[in-house]
């Protein structure tokens, strides 16, 4: 029998899921990382994407995160996100609020003419464009 571990994913407005997990695959900065029992502690920032947990009972649910950070130890993570919802649940008004963030975001870079923090919002913001032309159908 696989070894399991304790899974939340908090929002700003409440703790969505809250389980005994025995994969969690997380959107990670530096790309996507799966997660086991057991795993080495690190703390890894979230880029926009899919985060998708197989419940130790099995079945898979896949959520959408827009930033945030994953506290990994060996016997549990917990996923902080900016936004989170349930993939299935995404609609095109959520991406559009979104995209609007992160364009105000841009904006204020641009501003300010920090030339670090507005390539790396464009990245964020081209990151979420590609999530919504996975996620959102017509």
């Amino acid at each position: 029998m696989a070894d399991n571990f304790t899974f939340e994913l908090v929002s700003p407005e409440r703790l969505l899921v809250s389980e005994e997990a025995s994969i969690v695959t997380l959107p990670g900065a530096d790309g996507d990382m799966g997660v086991l029992a057991n795993h080495a502690p690190l703390m890894t920032s979230l880029r926009p994407g899919v985060l998708t947990v197989t419940a130790a009972t099995g079945g898979d649910d896949s959520y959408f995160v827009r930033g945030g950070f994953a506290d990994i130890g060996t016997t549990g993570v917990t996923v902080l996100a900016e936004f989170a919802v349930k993939a299935s649940e995404m609609t095109q008004e959520m991406f559009d609020a979104q995209k609007s963030l992160v364009e105000a975001e841009l904006e204020e870079a641009k501003t300010e003419a920090n030339e670090d923090k507005m390539a790396s919002t464009q990245a964020y913001l081209d990151q979420l464009t590609h999530m919504e032309r996975s996620l959102v159908t017509a």
